[in-house]
């Protein structure tokens, strides 16, 4: 078992404890889906929504443990996030990437701590609340292994910070009589590979980029949808692709979460071409 799948379910036990302190009275899926990046949107970009189901009155929480696995390599993401009152999040992940056939039994580990504040709006549309959701979001991330690879394929920094300002929106009874979400957010960074591969680099540093999710409700707790998310592609030696996915999640009670995609995550570093499975686990309170 790895030390992030470990740190994960230390959190999804710690706040099963904490179960009854914690109130959980949002709506189904309004906390969305926890993002690669230990954030509450869904699994490539943030979205504007506050982890956990904490109402204004409430605090909330989420863990999450997913895993990506394109051709030749596999990425493991897990972390925790707090909810304070449906305005505040703070969160922390740790991603582990191993690197295959690139340099068998290596990994690449990566450290990030999230705040994302609610600036205004309200995520489900109604006739007195047309505005979105929009959040106002930072991500700061440690690369623990900057010298052995991303230094050596040009990276500037071992440590970036991204910044990001998403909108989201939920229609109920919308378009086919289904509800619908869509989320739209732009994010400053310098981050090669979420920052796996460093920062910064020969070809650039901070970019303005842009990501997007779509989602359908098929049913009260199934989510179809697909998200799109652009990259900086700071690295001369290797071309970073913008990263895609279809995905489904399966929500059977509103406190857990179990979401599978098939992600295209293009050129990564000397191997093209990559995509596979991703499949996430998620509890929230």
């Amino acid at each position: 078992m790895t030390r992030p799948v470990k740190a994960a379910l230390i959190g999804l036990s710690l706040l099963h404890t904490a179960a009854p302190a914690l109130a959980g009275d949002r709506l189904l899926a309004t906390g969305g889906i926890m993002q690669l990046e230990g954030s509450a949107g869904g699994g490539l970009t943030p979205w504007a929504v506050i982890a956990g189901l904490g109402t204004e009155d409430e605090i909330g929480a989420s863990a999450f443990c997913t895993q990506v696995k394109p051709q030749d390599f596999r990425l493991d993401s897990c972390g925790v996030a707090a909810g304070l009152y449906d305005r505040v999040e703070l969160s922390v992940a740790r991603q582990t990437f191993s690197l295959g056939a690139t340099a068998p039994g290596q990994n690449i580990d990566q450290t990030i701590i999230g705040g994302k504040v609610r600036l205004f709006g309200n995520v489900v549309f109604d006739q007195d609340t047309l505005l979105p959701e929009v959040a106002l979001g930072v991500q700061y991330k440690h690369n623990s292994n900057f010298d052995f690879i991303p230094k050596a394929l040009g990276a500037r920094h071992a440590d970036g910070t991204d910044v990001y300002l998403a909108a989201t929106k939920v229609w109920l009874d919308g378009p086919f009589g289904r509800n619908w979400l869509a989320d739209v957010t732009l994010r400053e960074s310098n981050a090669n590979q979420m920052g796996i591969l460093g920062f910064g680099g020969p070809d650039g540093n901070y970019h303005l980029l842009a990501e997007g999710s779509v989602g359908i409700f098929l049913n009260d707790n199934l989510v179809f949808g697909g998200e799109y998310r652009q990259k900086p592609n700071n690295l001369a030696v290797f071309r970073e692709d913008d990263f895609k996915d279809v995905f489904l999640s399966f929500i059977p009670v509103k406190y857990f979460c179990v979401t599978i995609a098939y992600a295209d995550l293009g050129n990564i570093a000397n191997r093209p071409h990559q995509a596979g499975s991703y499949v996430s686990i998620q509890g929230s309170w």
